[in-house]
């Protein structure tokens, strides 16, 4: 049971936020470092693209395992367990050595973004300032994105101006996350603990949204996939396409995408017809990533995150709102989780494809494949919206 008592607190809801920036900001320190990781320990495109995407399983089990915890044990204890998390997944890269620590960091950096998606975007709408749970829903978003793409920034940043580019971003992220777990010990918990019985987040969608979910999920995954490439090999063929070898550079390419990504979310309450603008956003976003790989265009790559960002943010918050719409109540929260599994799986299993692919081709050929393969998916996405609107 939630505890409406101490809804309007703004310090409190600040903490939530703050907390939930945080956490997200882990996640995507090591996407502007790929390229010195790979100096380091020399290897090629291909692990790159796996050490990227295998955080992906980490926040699908992260989601599964922990995505009904809180209601039984309070939004405090989990979220101070993702944070736990987080710092673990920090001192794992910290400390590396090897390649081993790295990975292991990634998928538990993942968990702890699955922890904190479903569970933190709860907690801040609990604590939404005079019940204003729309407000609160959005700055949830801004929390979970804007932490993702800050991320890239600060640590691009820290790798460009400090010494030990692959030490202290993680050092900085710990003391982030001492500082966010402070604040979350003085915010209040909102849920009344009740008996607790662990048992995994339900998946299923139900037969009447089942139209709606696969469209939306299939535009969802495809855009996640973008995001994908971007925070993964994008930072390498800066390097090797465009020579610009700038960990700074990289951050603020996918700080880009993100920040768009955001944007876009904001737009759909205005848009009629959202999922097939963002489907058109996307398309254009991946003609413009072609573009770059083509003519080795770092303005055409800035404008395909940009565009790709936008897009993703479209489709993301269209699409769950139509399978919100839709959803009977009492299945709402399966189907969201089941509409976020599919992102992920899109987030990892076409990344890894594409290192396979640049193992055997070259990037630039198996980037401009991607592409193709996506505008493709995406054109089918939306004649498909478009057919089942003409028909309603």
């Amino acid at each position: 049971m939630r505890g409406d008592g101490h809804a309007g607190s703004l310090t409190a809801f600040v903490l939530a936020v703050l907390a939930f920036f945080v956490a997200m900001v882990g996640t995507t320190l090591p996407t502007p470092l790929y390229p010195l990781f790979e100096q380091r320990y020399s290897f090629g495109p291909l692990l790159v693209t796996v050490i990227f995407a295998i955080y992906a399983f980490g926040v699908i089990a992260g989601l599964v395992l922990f995505g009904n915890l809180s209601d039984q044990l309070g939004r405090k204890p989990v979220l101070l367990f993702g944070l736990v998390v987080s710092a673990a997944s920090a001192i794992l890269f910290l400390l590396a050595g090897s390649l081993a620590p790295i990975y292991v960091g990634r998928i538990v950096s993942g968990v702890s973004a699955g922890i904190f998606t479903g569970t933190a975007t709860a907690y801040v709408i609990d604590l939404a300032p005079d019940g204003r749970r729309r407000f609160a829903s959005f700055i949830a978003v801004f929390a979970n994105l804007g932490g993702l793409g800050t991320g890239t920034l600060l640590s691009g940043l820290l790798a460009q101006w400090v010494p030990h580019p692959l030490r202290i971003p993680f050092a900085v992220d710990l003391v982030l996350v001492a500082a966010a777990t402070a604040g979350l010990l003085l915010a209040p918990e909102t849920v009344s603990r009740g008996a607790s019985s662990f048992r995994l987040q339900r998946l299923g969608v139900p037969a009447e949204v089942a139209g709606i979910f696969v469209r939306a999920s299939l535009a969802g995954a495809a855009a996640f996939a973008v995001s994908g490439i971007f925070g993964s090999v994008a930072p390498e063929f800066l390097g090797l396409g465009l020579h610009r070898h700038s960990p700074a550079l990289a951050g603020l390419l996918v700080f880009v995408l993100f920040v768009m990504s955001v944007s876009g979310q904001a737009l759909v309450v205005r848009l009629p017809n959202a999922l097939e603008v963002g489907c058109g956003l996307l398309v254009g976003g991946v003609g413009l990533l072609a573009v770059a790989l083509a003519a080795d265009s770092i303005e055409a790559l800035f404008a395909s995150a940009a565009v790709g960002g936008l897009g993703q943010g479209v489709i993301v918050g269209g699409g769950l709102a139509s399978i919100a719409e839709r959803a009977p109540a009492e299945r709402r929260g399966e189907t969201a989780s089941s509409f976020f599994v599919v992102l992920y799986l899109g987030l990892s299993i076409p990344v890894i494809a594409a290192g396979v692919a640049i193992n055997y081709t070259s990037l630039r050929s198996a980037g401009i494949g991607f592409c193709a393969g996506v505008g493709v998916i995406v054109l089918g996405v939306l004649a498909s919206l478009r057919r089942a609107r003409s028909r309603a």
